[in-house]
Protein backbone atom coordinates (compact mmCIF):
# COMPACT_ATOMS: atom_id res chain seq x y z
CA UNK A 1 0.00 0.00 0.00
CA UNK A 2 1.62 3.32 -1.33
CA UNK A 3 0.51 7.06 -0.34
CA UNK A 4 1.33 10.14 -2.00
CA UNK A 5 3.67 12.70 -0.33
CA UNK A 6 0.61 14.76 -0.08
CA UNK A 7 -0.82 12.35 2.27
CA UNK A 8 2.03 11.96 4.91
CA UNK A 9 1.96 15.83 5.29
CA UNK A 10 -1.49 15.87 5.47
CA UNK A 11 -1.12 13.23 8.18
CA UNK A 12 1.74 15.15 9.84
CA UNK A 13 -0.63 18.22 10.69
CA UNK A 14 -2.81 15.68 11.89
CA UNK A 15 -0.49 14.01 14.32
CA UNK A 16 0.49 17.73 15.84
CA UNK A 17 -3.05 18.55 16.70
CA UNK A 18 -3.90 15.32 17.79
CA UNK A 19 -0.23 15.04 19.72
CA UNK A 20 -0.76 18.84 21.27
CA UNK A 21 -3.96 17.81 22.69
CA UNK A 22 -2.54 14.78 24.85
CA UNK A 23 0.77 16.99 25.83
CA UNK A 24 -1.65 19.56 27.54
CA UNK A 25 -3.97 16.91 29.15
CA UNK A 26 -0.68 14.73 30.56
CA UNK A 27 0.78 17.55 31.47
CA UNK A 28 -1.96 18.59 34.27
CA UNK A 29 -1.67 14.60 34.81
CA UNK A 30 1.81 14.86 35.52
CA UNK A 31 1.74 18.46 37.65
CA UNK A 32 -0.02 16.94 40.31
CA UNK A 33 1.33 13.24 40.38
CA UNK A 34 5.26 15.09 40.58
CA UNK A 35 3.98 16.83 44.31
CA UNK A 36 1.40 14.38 45.66
CA UNK A 37 2.60 10.58 43.53
CA UNK A 38 -1.28 10.88 43.07
CA UNK A 39 -2.37 9.64 39.62
CA UNK A 40 -5.82 11.12 38.90
CA UNK A 41 -7.93 9.58 36.70
CA UNK A 42 -10.85 11.56 36.59
CA UNK A 43 -8.85 14.42 34.45
CA UNK A 44 -9.81 13.51 31.51
CA UNK A 45 -13.32 13.92 32.47
CA UNK A 46 -12.75 17.68 32.62
CA UNK A 47 -11.98 18.08 28.83
CA UNK A 48 -15.69 16.87 28.47
CA UNK A 49 -16.63 19.13 31.09
CA UNK A 50 -15.48 22.37 29.55
CA UNK A 51 -16.40 21.43 26.29
CA UNK A 52 -20.29 21.25 27.43
CA UNK A 53 -20.18 24.28 29.28
CA UNK A 54 -19.06 26.25 26.52
CA UNK A 55 -21.86 24.56 23.99
CA UNK A 56 -24.08 25.36 26.53
CA UNK A 57 -23.60 28.76 27.04
CA UNK A 58 -23.31 29.39 23.48
CA UNK A 59 -25.92 27.35 22.63
CA UNK A 60 -28.61 29.48 25.18
CA UNK A 61 -26.65 32.76 23.70
CA UNK A 62 -25.58 33.56 27.16
CA UNK A 63 -22.34 34.84 26.73
CA UNK A 64 -20.19 34.95 23.27
CA UNK A 65 -17.42 32.93 22.73
CA UNK A 66 -14.31 34.31 24.25
CA UNK A 67 -16.27 35.20 27.70
CA UNK A 68 -17.84 31.53 27.20
CA UNK A 69 -14.45 29.58 26.94
CA UNK A 70 -13.20 32.39 30.22
CA UNK A 71 -15.68 31.34 31.69
CA UNK A 72 -15.48 27.54 31.13
CA UNK A 73 -11.84 27.78 31.98
CA UNK A 74 -12.93 29.16 35.18
CA UNK A 75 -15.30 26.50 35.91
CA UNK A 76 -13.45 23.79 35.26
CA UNK A 77 -10.58 25.03 37.65
CA UNK A 78 -13.09 25.34 40.29
CA UNK A 79 -14.11 22.01 39.81
CA UNK A 80 -10.69 20.41 39.81
CA UNK A 81 -10.11 22.33 43.15
CA UNK A 82 -13.49 20.54 44.75
CA UNK A 83 -12.25 17.43 43.78
CA UNK A 84 -9.17 17.99 45.21
CA UNK A 85 -10.99 19.50 48.54
CA UNK A 86 -13.51 17.08 48.83
CA UNK A 87 -11.98 13.37 47.15
CA UNK A 88 -7.99 13.72 47.45
CA UNK A 89 -7.07 16.13 50.27
CA UNK A 90 -8.49 13.61 53.11
CA UNK A 91 -6.58 10.78 51.74
CA UNK A 92 -3.44 13.14 51.91
CA UNK A 93 -0.85 10.31 53.19
CA UNK A 94 -3.16 7.20 52.77
CA UNK A 95 -1.56 4.37 50.70
CA UNK A 96 -1.31 4.89 46.69
CA UNK A 97 -3.79 2.55 45.91
CA UNK A 98 -6.07 4.71 48.08
CA UNK A 99 -5.79 7.31 46.03
CA UNK A 100 -6.03 5.76 42.97
CA UNK A 101 -9.25 3.83 43.45
CA UNK A 102 -10.81 7.07 44.78
CA UNK A 103 -9.31 8.63 41.43
CA UNK A 104 -11.37 6.36 39.54
CA UNK A 105 -14.60 6.32 41.23
CA UNK A 106 -14.57 10.32 40.97
CA UNK A 107 -14.34 9.27 37.09
CA UNK A 108 -17.25 7.29 37.22
CA UNK A 109 -19.42 9.66 39.22
CA UNK A 110 -18.35 12.65 36.85
CA UNK A 111 -19.67 10.52 33.52
CA UNK A 112 -22.92 9.13 35.43
CA UNK A 113 -23.86 12.62 36.76
CA UNK A 114 -23.25 13.66 33.10
CA UNK A 115 -25.46 10.81 31.37
CA UNK A 116 -28.12 12.34 34.10
CA UNK A 117 -28.08 15.68 33.40
CA UNK A 118 -26.64 16.20 30.31
CA UNK A 119 -28.17 12.53 28.53
CA UNK A 120 -26.36 10.12 26.63
CA UNK A 121 -26.79 11.82 23.18
CA UNK A 122 -24.05 13.27 21.49
CA UNK A 123 -23.90 16.53 20.41
CA UNK A 124 -22.76 19.02 17.66
CA UNK A 125 -20.06 21.43 18.93
CA UNK A 126 -18.22 23.89 16.51
CA UNK A 127 -15.94 26.46 17.09
CA UNK A 128 -16.10 30.16 14.84
CA UNK A 129 -15.83 29.57 11.51
CA UNK A 130 -12.10 30.83 11.60
CA UNK A 131 -11.30 27.78 13.15
CA UNK A 132 -12.79 25.30 10.38
CA UNK A 133 -10.71 27.12 7.84
CA UNK A 134 -8.36 24.88 5.36
CA UNK A 135 -4.92 25.70 4.32
CA UNK A 136 -3.64 24.84 1.06
CA UNK A 137 -0.13 24.97 0.28
CA UNK A 138 0.55 23.81 -2.98
CA UNK A 139 -1.43 20.44 -3.72
CA UNK A 140 -1.79 19.63 0.14
CA UNK A 141 -4.36 20.87 2.24
CA UNK A 142 -4.92 20.57 6.16
CA UNK A 143 -7.28 21.80 8.80
CA UNK A 144 -6.16 25.02 9.95
CA UNK A 145 -7.57 23.97 13.57
CA UNK A 146 -4.26 21.63 13.59
CA UNK A 147 -2.36 24.77 13.62
CA UNK A 148 -3.89 26.41 15.48
CA UNK A 149 -4.30 23.76 18.67
CA UNK A 150 -0.18 23.52 18.06
CA UNK A 151 0.30 27.06 18.74
CA UNK A 152 -1.98 27.67 21.76
CA UNK A 153 -0.04 24.40 23.58
CA UNK A 154 3.55 26.00 22.15
CA UNK A 155 2.37 29.35 24.03
CA UNK A 156 0.34 27.56 27.30
CA UNK A 157 3.57 25.19 27.68
CA UNK A 158 6.00 28.23 27.75
CA UNK A 159 3.99 30.07 30.24
CA UNK A 160 4.05 27.04 32.57
CA UNK A 161 7.62 26.48 31.97
CA UNK A 162 8.25 30.61 32.76
CA UNK A 163 6.58 29.87 35.67
CA UNK A 164 7.67 27.11 37.16
CA UNK A 165 11.25 28.07 36.77
CA UNK A 166 10.89 32.08 37.04
CA UNK A 167 7.96 32.27 40.06
CA UNK A 168 8.17 31.41 43.79
CA UNK A 169 5.23 29.90 43.36
CA UNK A 170 6.94 27.37 40.88
CA UNK A 171 9.77 27.49 42.83
CA UNK A 172 7.64 26.04 45.58
CA UNK A 173 6.22 23.50 43.24
CA UNK A 174 10.10 22.62 41.88
CA UNK A 175 11.12 21.74 45.46
CA UNK A 176 8.03 19.87 46.60
CA UNK A 177 8.16 17.51 43.51
CA UNK A 178 12.15 16.81 44.13
CA UNK A 179 11.76 16.79 48.11
CA UNK A 180 8.39 17.34 49.89
CA UNK A 181 9.17 16.89 53.21
CA UNK A 182 12.48 19.05 53.00
CA UNK A 183 10.07 21.86 51.03
CA UNK A 184 7.63 21.28 54.06
CA UNK A 185 10.83 22.06 56.73
CA UNK A 186 11.62 25.05 54.69
CA UNK A 187 7.79 26.87 55.29
CA UNK A 188 6.15 25.44 52.12
CA UNK A 189 2.77 25.74 51.90
CA UNK A 190 1.78 22.35 50.75
CA UNK A 191 -1.73 23.41 50.59
CA UNK A 192 -1.28 25.81 48.15
CA UNK A 193 0.99 24.53 46.01
CA UNK A 194 -1.27 21.62 45.46
CA UNK A 195 -4.40 24.18 44.58
CA UNK A 196 -2.17 25.57 42.60
CA UNK A 197 -1.29 22.31 40.64
CA UNK A 198 -4.44 21.32 40.23
CA UNK A 199 -5.59 24.81 38.80
CA UNK A 200 -3.19 25.10 36.37
CA UNK A 201 -3.64 21.39 35.07
CA UNK A 202 -7.50 21.87 35.40
CA UNK A 203 -7.03 25.20 33.05
CA UNK A 204 -4.71 22.90 30.67
CA UNK A 205 -7.23 19.85 30.46
CA UNK A 206 -10.20 22.48 29.58
CA UNK A 207 -8.45 24.02 27.10
CA UNK A 208 -8.14 20.34 25.73
CA UNK A 209 -11.63 19.39 25.77
CA UNK A 210 -12.66 22.54 24.13
CA UNK A 211 -9.60 22.08 21.53
CA UNK A 212 -10.26 18.40 21.19
CA UNK A 213 -14.23 19.06 20.54
CA UNK A 214 -13.41 21.56 18.04
CA UNK A 215 -11.20 18.93 16.13
CA UNK A 216 -13.73 16.58 16.15
CA UNK A 217 -16.68 18.78 15.89
CA UNK A 218 -19.25 16.10 18.67
CA UNK A 219 -19.20 15.80 22.02
CA UNK A 220 -20.67 13.24 24.38
CA UNK A 221 -20.29 12.61 28.43
CA UNK A 222 -17.61 9.97 28.23
CA UNK A 223 -15.63 12.01 25.49
CA UNK A 224 -12.70 12.48 27.91
CA UNK A 225 -12.23 9.35 29.49
CA UNK A 226 -10.18 7.21 26.84
CA UNK A 227 -7.97 10.92 25.51
CA UNK A 228 -7.79 11.26 29.15
CA UNK A 229 -6.38 7.50 29.55
CA UNK A 230 -3.67 8.51 26.53
CA UNK A 231 -2.98 11.48 28.31
CA UNK A 232 -1.67 9.28 31.31
CA UNK A 233 -0.25 6.89 28.64
CA UNK A 234 1.78 9.52 27.12
CA UNK A 235 2.67 11.11 30.77
CA UNK A 236 4.56 7.66 31.31
CA UNK A 237 6.05 7.40 27.90
CA UNK A 238 7.45 10.98 28.43
CA UNK A 239 8.46 10.03 32.17
CA UNK A 240 5.70 10.77 34.53
CA UNK A 241 6.66 13.57 36.56
CA UNK A 242 8.29 15.65 33.80
CA UNK A 243 7.00 18.40 32.33
CA UNK A 244 8.59 18.17 28.92
CA UNK A 245 8.55 14.34 29.37
CA UNK A 246 4.66 15.09 29.26
CA UNK A 247 4.59 17.31 26.04
CA UNK A 248 7.03 15.05 24.10
CA UNK A 249 4.95 11.66 25.54
CA UNK A 250 1.90 13.18 23.80
CA UNK A 251 3.36 14.11 20.37
CA UNK A 252 5.02 10.75 20.32
CA UNK A 253 1.34 9.08 21.41
CA UNK A 254 -0.49 11.64 18.69
CA UNK A 255 2.07 10.58 15.84
CA UNK A 256 1.99 7.14 16.16
CA UNK A 257 -1.99 6.93 16.30
CA UNK A 258 -2.16 8.73 13.26
CA UNK A 259 0.33 6.92 11.66
CA UNK A 260 -1.01 4.07 13.28
CA UNK A 261 -4.08 4.33 11.52
CA UNK A 262 -2.66 5.89 8.02
CA UNK A 263 -0.94 2.73 7.42
CA UNK A 264 -3.51 0.56 8.26
CA UNK A 265 -6.42 -0.72 6.00
CA UNK A 266 -9.68 1.24 7.09
CA UNK A 267 -11.26 -1.90 8.35
CA UNK A 268 -9.01 -1.96 10.98
CA UNK A 269 -8.71 1.79 11.65
CA UNK A 270 -11.08 1.67 14.62
CA UNK A 271 -8.38 -0.75 16.37
CA UNK A 272 -5.73 1.89 16.60
CA UNK A 273 -6.32 1.97 20.55
CA UNK A 274 -4.00 -0.83 20.41
CA UNK A 275 -1.08 1.01 19.38
CA UNK A 276 -1.49 3.54 22.37
CA UNK A 277 -1.53 0.42 25.25
CA UNK A 278 1.30 -1.83 23.20
CA UNK A 279 3.32 1.61 23.51
CA UNK A 280 3.01 1.66 27.15
CA UNK A 281 3.02 -2.13 27.55
CA UNK A 282 6.68 -1.86 25.46
CA UNK A 283 7.78 1.44 27.22
CA UNK A 284 7.59 -0.19 30.51
CA UNK A 285 9.30 -3.30 29.42
CA UNK A 286 12.20 -1.46 27.92
CA UNK A 287 12.57 2.02 30.00
CA UNK A 288 10.06 1.80 33.25
CA UNK A 289 10.83 5.85 34.60
CA UNK A 290 10.32 6.88 30.69
CA UNK A 291 11.73 8.85 28.47
CA UNK A 292 13.03 11.83 30.79
CA UNK A 293 12.44 10.17 33.92
CA UNK A 294 14.52 8.40 36.44
CA UNK A 295 14.02 5.92 39.49
CA UNK A 296 15.27 8.52 41.84
CA UNK A 297 13.83 11.74 39.88
CA UNK A 298 11.63 14.05 41.59
CA UNK A 299 11.61 16.52 39.01
CA UNK A 300 8.72 18.73 37.92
Amino acid sequence: MSYSSEYWIQQFFNGLGLGSIYALTAVGYTLVYGILRLINFAHGDLLMISAYTVASLIGFHLLPYPLAVAAALVFVALIGLTIERLAYRPLRGKPEETTLVTSLAVSILIQNLALMILSPQPRAFSLPSFFSATIRMGSVSFPLINIIILLITAILLWMLTLMIKKTKIGIAMRASAENLQAALLMGVNLNSIVRTAFVIGSVLAAVAGILMAGRYGRIDPFMGFVPGLKAFVAAVIGGIGSIHGAAVGGLILGFGEILFVAMLPPDLSAFKDIFVFLALILMLLVKPSGLFGRPADRRV
